[in-house]
């Protein structure tokens, strides 16, 4: 454990020297402030149903297709490109150690980054007390909802990374399977050929795949344990696959 933990503590470190993380924490912040103003105005002028926390969330995709590749896509890919993954690889560490250091990097900052919203909910109980009443049960189901989602998406990031030594295509596999989960998956649920009784099986597997469905139920409370179990099976998978994803290229290298 004390190698990972070396590995882990040093790529964390990586992350808060590096003035891209600032930047792309900067725009984050400066994007969701910029929703979730416009979400308050929209409720000042007119009565809605529901609360901001949940509308906030539903836009979660938004930030997570462009954050995720940045986060994730030079984790393993330029690590390879310079020749320094083969490297660090020589030392006394696994395979394993190394995917699941640069994934845990990611995801703490990924976390980070959604926490510091939460900002945004404190100022308004704190500016605007008992006219506009916080209801907690949304604002935990969706925080809820965003680390476990989130570890699922970053680990799909590490896995385009370790496909390639272009940064650039990492980051747009990443953009695409990540669009393909949230948005593809979505779209697949309408068409007609679904409908059918012999796609029935096809049909259940779409619909458990759901992310707006499962972002839906957190944000009303219901913690369906089928859910947390879709995506922690989801980041096992991936990240199984980053690593046999890295041996493999060591093997052919």
């Amino acid at each position: 454990m004390r190698p990972f933990r070396i590995l882990l503590a040093h790529e964390l470190r990586m992350l808060l020297v590096t003035p891209a993380t600032y930047i792309a924490a900067t725009l984050f912040l400066l994007v969701m402030g910029f929703i979730f103003a416009g979400i308050l105005e929209t409720f000042a002028a007119a009565p809605q149903e529901g609360s901001p926390a949940v509308v906030f969330f539903q836009l979660f995709w938004l930030p997570v297709f462009f954050m995720v590749p940045l986060l994730t896509m030079k984790c393993l890919a330029e690590e390879r490109r310079l020749g320094t993954l083969e490297t660090l690889l020589t030392t006394p560490v696994t395979t394993p150690q190394v995917v699941l250091a640069k994934f845990f990097a990611a995801y703490a900052l990924y976390l980070a980054l959604w926490a510091a919203t939460s900002g945004f909910f404190y100022i308004l109980t704190r500016f605007a007390g008992q006219s506009a009443p916080l209801d907690l049960g949304p604002l935990l189901g969706g925080y809820l909802f965003i680390a476990v989602s989130g570890a699922f998406f970053i680990a799909l990031g590490v896995l385009a990374s370790s496909l390639t030594r272009n940064q650039a295509v990492a980051g747009i596999l990443a953009f695409v399977l990540l669009l393909a989960l949230v948005i593809g998956t979505r779209f697949a649920s309408t068409l007609e050929l679904l409908k059918l009784d012999s796609m029935a099986t096809a049909r259940s597997a779409i619909d458990y795949m759901q992310t707006f469905t499962h972002l839906e139920d957190f944000t009303r409370g219901v913690v369906d344990t089928r859910q947390v179990l879709y995506y922690l099976s989801g980041t096992t998978l991936a990240l199984i696959l980053a690593i046999l994803g890295v041996e493999a290229k060591q093997l052919h290298s």
